[in-house]
């Protein structure tokens, strides 16, 4: 497919902001440094007492992850995170987001790039399409609002944040290879392994941590802290923390370790793609503190993936273990819910975190951490399928969208393939086209937003000009799926299936067209040769729009606005006046001249003419008089589309299949008029005998 067959790595790209300017995004008392010189950053400093210390730093989102947006060109984002991963800042540089420019403005896209201050790279980001009225933040998935009309934009712009900042984190501050949550392992629930206690052990499915006294005091032997635990200096072989921990959400885990009725109790917790993890710990020092309130994280044990945090949570539930030698020992499970990422392929890092405090009135504080990793066998988890990326979750949120819109598509080409019997009633052929033609206006329209346009096409080459993949398109599955379709369409029968039957400004304009006539508006209808002539400026317009992708890129903005598309299908005419007045004085102007835009205006439909020319079938039916002498279906033909000989130009049909009803038709057809009276002529010989 023309749109995914081609992609190629994108090349690195110069951020446009210098020292002065992100000097004024982050006034005193913040410092811009000097820039990195080996990475693309911006130090941000901030002077205490007599140190200068390190606030966060800056970038432009291109630098690191120029995502293409929905014209080809990618969103520049300035972004600023501080050394824990926390956004301070993101603000827009420069886009070219058609739903925004001209459109729905620059404003709720502003604001959507402000949602991002205060959340945090450990945290999973959900992008909600209408505004949530419950809280923002449920356990360690903060949603955040989307903006109506264009979640394919929006998308994008979270996945330049996350991608730009993820590469700065680890190349800054530390952080490992964070996963993308939708290229992760997942469990096998329905694998299962009865094994002793003995066998998880050596499994690695069980691990067991055990900190001794004399281990804790050489961890602060450097410090101010050492030697003020008495106990540790009085014996220091005894046992400070002794526990076992192990996923029990994988079954071959928890149903080896707990009793069924409490494994039962356990599963019924957790939600699909959750994790359990399982401590059981004895010790003076154990993995929580007596100021522990159920239902919290832990405050002394940390779980972290790849260098980042990953937030777990106190279930609260009494559990009863059936392995004996587990029995006396205090159990915690906590809950790892799906959205934060945990990919099973990859070791679990969990840290004890000792804490020491020396003085009384102002106590000054020390802690240790004391790690150990947990692994998960590979018979146990599904390895992440390479092409899934972060693209499918829309894909996988639109599902119900496609499969209506792959239904449509599935009756409009039976509806083509059988075309003798669809068009063998008149009355019945109009029924169902009228139909249609609303299905094409309210659902992938007005509904499901799938208006395939000129800005398709000059973000394609836009992109391919600058080296740029083309995966941008993947974050908008309707306008994939129709490209699908329209690209096989235009092979078999050319441009008119999308223009007369997919394009839902089109459809407007037609319904528009015959509401005009059932109102007995006054139709014009040019002559052949100015109509002819007419026809031409598609094309000129066509050939305008492309070169300005390479001759002259600032005007290409302005001039794929020569589309109305974006106004009333898109925006649903809720945009400035001058492109409201455009919009509607070219339905109005279908009202009296059929189609008016599609005919002489529309510059996508002059690139599918030009494609449409590789069609393979002259699918019309024609009958030998056809032309000769017959005329009746080009007089009746409202596109001009048939020449006098009775040959159709599909370079111009809308494929309204008028003409077909026609040549079925022994009422319509003279052909077949004449045949029928000669027919009904009783032959002389039969009068004479």
């Amino acid at each position: 497919m023309l749109l995914l067959a081609w992609f190629a790595a994108a090349p690195a790209l110069a951020g446009a902001l210098a020292r002065d300017a992100l000097a004024r995004y982050f006034p005193s008392p913040l410092m811009v440094g000097e820039r990195d010189a080996a990475l693309p950053v911006w130090p941000l400093l901030r002077q205490n007492a007599t140190a200068t210390e390190l606030v966060g730093y800056a970038f432009e989102s291109i630098d690191f992850a120029p995502v293409p947006g929905f014209s080809g060109v990618p969103i520049n984002l300035l972004v600023a995170i501080d050394p824990k991963g926390q956004f301070l800042d993101v603000r827009v540089v420069s886009h070219h987001e058609p739903v925004f420019l001209e459109g729905l403005g620059e404003a709720p896209m502003a604001r959507f790039a402000s949602q991002y201050r205060g959340l945090a790279l450990h945290q999973s980001i959900a992008i909600d399409t209408a505004p949530r009225a419950g809280p923002k933040q449920d356990g360690n998935v903060v949603h955040i609002d989307g903006v109506a009309k264009a979640t394919a934009s929006v998308r994008i712009i979270n996945q330049s944040v996350l991608s730009s900042a993820l590469k700065v984190a680890r190349a800054r501050l530390g952080f490992a290879g964070a996963a993308d949550p939708d290229q992760i392992a997942r469990l096998k629930p329905d694998v299962f392994e009865s094994l002793s206690f003995e066998a998880l052990q050596a499994e690695g499915l069980v691990k067991r941590v055990t900190l001794t006294n004399r281990q804790a005091e050489a961890a602060f032997a450097d410090s101010d802290a050492a030697g003020i635990d008495a106990e540790a200096l009085a014996k220091p072989d005894a046992v400070m923390s002794d526990f076992y921990v192990a996923l029990a959400s994988v079954p071959s885990v928890g149903r080896n370790l707990l009793t069924p009725a409490s494994w039962n109790r356990l599963a019924g917790r957790l939600d699909p793609g959750d994790h359990a993890l399982l401590v059981l710990y004895e010790g003076r020092y154990g993995i929580i503190g007596d100021d522990f309130v159920a239902g919290t994280a832990p405050d002394r044990l940390l779980l972290k993936q790849n260098g980042l945090a990953i937030e777990m949570r106190d279930l609260d539930l009494d559990l009863k273990t059936s392995e004996p030698a587990l029995r006396g020992k205090s159990l915690r499970v906590f809950r790892i819910i799906a959205q934060s990422g945990l990919d099973l392929a990859h070791p679990l890092e969990l840290a004890l975190v000792v804490r020491r405090a020396k003085g009384i009135i102002y106590p000054e504080r020390f802690q240790r951490e004391f790690a150990s990793r947990l692994s998960l066998p590979a018979r146990f988890y599904d390895a992440p399928v390479a092409a899934d990326k972060t693209w499918v979750a829309v894909w996988k949120q639109r599902w119900p969208d496609l499969a209506l819109l792959a239904a449509g598509l599935l009756v409009l080409t039976v509806a083509l393939l059988r075309q003798k019997t669809l068009t063998a009633s008149q009355r019945r052929f109009a029924w169902f086209r009228q139909g249609y033609l609303l299905f094409t206006a309210l659902f992938i329209g007005w509904h499901a937003q799938g208006q395939l346009s000129i800005v398709n096409l000059t973000g394609l080459l836009q992109a391919m000009r600058d080296g740029r993949d083309l995966s941008f398109f993947l974050y908008d599955p309707m306008t994939v799926s129709l490209w699908a379709f329209v690209l096989v369409s235009l092979l078999v029968w050319g441009r008119g299936t999308f223009c007369g039957w997919l394009c839902p400004f089109g459809a407007l304009q037609e319904l528009v067209g015959k509401a005009a006539r059932l109102l007995r508006v006054p139709q014009i209808r040019p002559r052949r040769a100015t109509d002819a002539r007419l026809k031409l400026l598609k094309y000129l317009a066509l050939a305008a729009i492309l070169g300005s992708v390479f001759l002259a890129p600032a005007w290409t903005d302005a001039l794929v606005e020569a589309e109305p598309f974006k106004t009333a299908i898109t925006l649903n005419f809720v945009r400035s006046w001058p492109f409201v007045l455009y919009a509607g004085g070219l339905l109005l102007g279908s009202a009296v001249v059929y189609k008016f835009f599609c005919r002489y205006l529309c510059p996508f439909g002059a690139g599918l003419a030009v494609l449409g020319r590789f069609r393979l079938l002259d699918w019309l039916p024609r009958r030998k008089e056809c032309g000769k002498p017959c005329q009746t279906c080009r007089h009746r033909c409202e596109y001009e589309a048939i020449r006098a000989d009775g040959r159709i130009r599909y370079d111009d049909c809308f494929q309204c299949m008028d003409c077909v009803v026609i040549h079925q038709s022994d009422a319509l057809c003279a052909p077949l008029i004449l045949e029928k009276k000669r027919a009904r002529v009783i032959p002389v010989h039969s009068l004479s005998s």
